[in-house]
Parts: structure tokens; C-alpha cells; sequence
């Protein structure tokens, strides 16, 4: 009798939650948007996440809310994602903001700049250190709102034709490297290119550049840079934590139901830490491999590092003199960094060490 009862009160209760979960959309109006994506389909980590997030906005409102996502030059071009949310070509995009610093250095600091946070302190600072203002009030300018969607953790170096014994070795080279680094990387005589995704292997198989970074193990595999580059550098110190972002046009928010802000709001929150996630899951394995396939790795020389890090203080001493924008935001974002490597050091980073050297 009991164990009737029980069922037929769960029965119930599924019943309601069935009933109830589609009802958050009841009265709403449907509406289809489109995303422009400036990443290839092939790469299920980074172009996924915003694949991610238009199901779960499908899902959360009974279908009512749904958003194509169309792949880097389906739509618009890559490097044309800001523009076209901002002009309203499309409703959104998914993006890294860096691509767009040559229209504004501050454009930047929303994805990673050379010797900058990593992916904990992003989203730190993001959150509750005061970034999230800071890059709103930036992005309002653009007629844009952004949310945090998606972080691929510190990433490597790149693959490289030759060897980069010292310093003089970059002079000449050219590099694909995507954002500010290539302001750092042209101080060191390096000639920077910025090639969208899709199109870095065949530049680097033809010669048209001698180096490019993508991301990491897992990608940088998928992409098959490793058959026609040898030397597998580390670590991209101009990318600590690159941040990837959800444009949206303000006009189209700001028209929204407050219910649809909300979903949209969890929604890209969930893909942010399933990305990191993601990469963190599949690039231990990915660089194994790239490594028994005869992947050279390699970390970059010391002298490669300092001269980059001074050139790097260069480079801000004079965008933080001639961008306001870059300089507000460049500041507070310094101060959080400093604070958080010194906590980290103090934690996470003794115990990490720690754990490198240990053995089983």
C-alpha cells in the first residue's frame, strides 16, 4: 500500500515537472535568431560551445527560443563577427575579441593579452573583481553586450618550421599569432599574421609562414599542423587564459524578455566552464600522441621569454598612453593579476608543483 502510494505521489510529481518545465515559455513570444561563429565546424571544442548554448536556450524554452549557428565565413567572414552583431547583420556572435584590437587595443583584454591572466583569474575578475563593468561599459560603446563563453586554459606556443635556439631566431619569422601579441612579437623583428583558423594549415604547408599557434594538443591535432611543422613550442605566454565571447546586439537584448536574459545568461555560463573543461579532458591524450608521432616538443628558451616579457612592457607603456580606453581597463585588470599570482603562489601553485614532481 505504501510502496502504491509512493509511486503514484512520484508519478505525480513527474507529471507536474513534465508539464511545468515548458511552461516557462507559456505567453513568450517565439523568436529565431542566427550566430556567427568565428571558428571552423571541425573543431567540436571551441565552435561546439556555441553549439552548446543555442540547445540549451532551445531546450530551456520549450523550443521557442532558437538560434542558428552558422561556422567562421558561413555567414560573415571570421573577422567580421563584431561588425556584423554590432550593425545587426546578425543577433550574435561567438568570437574572441582580440581578432578586433587593430579597431581598439581594449578590444583585447576581453580575450588575453601577452603576460596576462589565466583562465581562473578571468573569470575572477570577470565576476567579482570588476571586470565585468569595465568591459561592459567598453562594449556598450559598440552597441554590445558580452558574456564570458568559453576558455581553452594556457595554450602553446606554436608549431615551427626550425628551431628557436635563442632570441635571434624569431627575427624575420613569420607567424601566425592571433590578437596583441603580434604588437610584442614585431619588437622581437618576428612579421605577424593574423589567419582565421581554417585557413592556417594550408599557409604553413605552402610556406606562406614559417610558424602559427593555434591552441593546444587537442586542436592543434585535428588541424594536422603537426604534418608539416616539427618543433611544438610552449607556452603561449601571450594567451595565459584567452576568454571567448557571446556578442550580442544591444538593440536585441534590450527587446528581450527579461525570462529569455535570464535563460541566455545561464546558458553561456554553462558552455564557459564545459569548454575549459573540455580542453583540459582531451589535450593530455592528444599531446601523447602528438608526441609518439614524432611532435619535437620544446619549451622556448629563456632569453626568448625575457626579451619577450620586456618587449611586452613596452608595448603597454605605449597603448595605455594613447588609448584611454585600453589604459582603464589594462590597469585595474594588472592589479587583479598581481594580487592573484601572489594568493597562487601562496596555494594552488606550491601544491601544483608539488604534484608535478611527485611519484607514483
Amino acid at each position: 500500500m505504501e510502496r502504491r502510494s509512493f509511486l503514484k505521489k512520484t508519478g505525480v510529481g513527474i507529471a507536474a515537472g513534465a508539464v511545468a518545465a515548458p511552461a516557462i515559455a507559456q505567453g513568450l513570444p517565439e523568436i529565431q535568431w542566427r550566430l556567427a561563429s568565428s571558428f571552423p565546424k571541425s573543431l567540436d571544442t571551441i565552435y561546439g560551445a556555441a553549439e552548446m548554448f543555442q540547445s540549451r536556450v532551445a531546450a530551456a524554452t520549450g523550443g521557442k527560443f532558437q538560434i542558428r549557428v552558422f561556422a567562421g565565413g558561413e555567414i560573415v567572414p571570421a573577422f567580421s563577427v563584431m561588425d556584423a552583431v554590432k550593425d545587426g547583420t546578425v543577433e550574435c556572435g561567438h568570437t574572441a575579441s582580440y581578432y578586433f584590437f587593430g579597431k581598439d587595443p581594449a578590444f583585447a583584454l576581453d580575450t588575453a593579452v601577452p603576460f596576462g591572466l589565466n583562465a581562473r583569474e578571468f573569470n575572477a575578475w570577470f565576476m567579482h573583481g570588476g571586470g565585468k563593468e569595465l568591459l561592459r561599459e567598453f562594449f556598450a560603446g559598440y552597441n554590445i553586450m558580452n558574456f564570458p563563453m568559453g576558455n581553452t586554459a594556457a595554450q602553446m606556443g606554436g608549431w615551427f618550421r626550425k628551431e628557436i635556439k635563442s632570441v635571434k631566431d624569431l627575427d624575420g619569422l613569420k607567424f601566425r599569432v592571433g590578437g596583441f601579441a603580434g604588437k610584442v612579437l614585431s619588437k622581437l623583428g618576428t612579421v605577424p599574421q593574423q589567419i582565421p583558423g581554417g585557413d592556417i594549415y594550408p599557409s604553413l604547408e605552402k610556406g606562406t609562414i614559417d610558424a602559427a599557434e593555434w591552441i593546444g594538443p587537442y586542436d592543434d591535432e585535428k588541424l594536422g599542423f603537426q604534418k608539416v611543422a616539427q618543433f611544438y613550442y610552449y607556452p603561449g605566454w601571450w594567451e595565459g587564459g584567452p576568454n571567448l565571447s557571446l556578442y550580442i546586439n544591444q538593440d536585441k537584448w534590450k527587446a528581450l524578455p527579461e525570462e529569455y536574459k535570464n535563460i541566455i545568461e545561464a546558458a553561456a555560463a554553462e558552455a564557459n566552464v564545459d569548454m575549459l573543461a573540455k580542453y583540459d579532458a582531451k589535450n593530455p591524450d592528444a599531446l601523447k600522441r602528438l608526441v609518439a608521432g614524432g611532435a619535437k616538443l620544446r619549451p622556448f628558451p629563456r632569453d626568448v621569454m625575457d626579451a619577450s616579457y620586456k618587449a611586452a612592457q613596452e608595448v603597454y607603456a605605449e597603448t595605455t598612453a594613447a588609448s584611454p580606453a585600453f589604459k582603464k581597463i589594462y590597469e585595474a585588470m594588472v592589479k587583479f593579476r598581481d594580487d592573484q599570482n601572489l594568493w597562487h603562489s601562496v596555494a594552488d601553485g606550491n601544491f601544483d608543483r608539488f604534484m608535478q614532481t611527485r611519484k607514483r
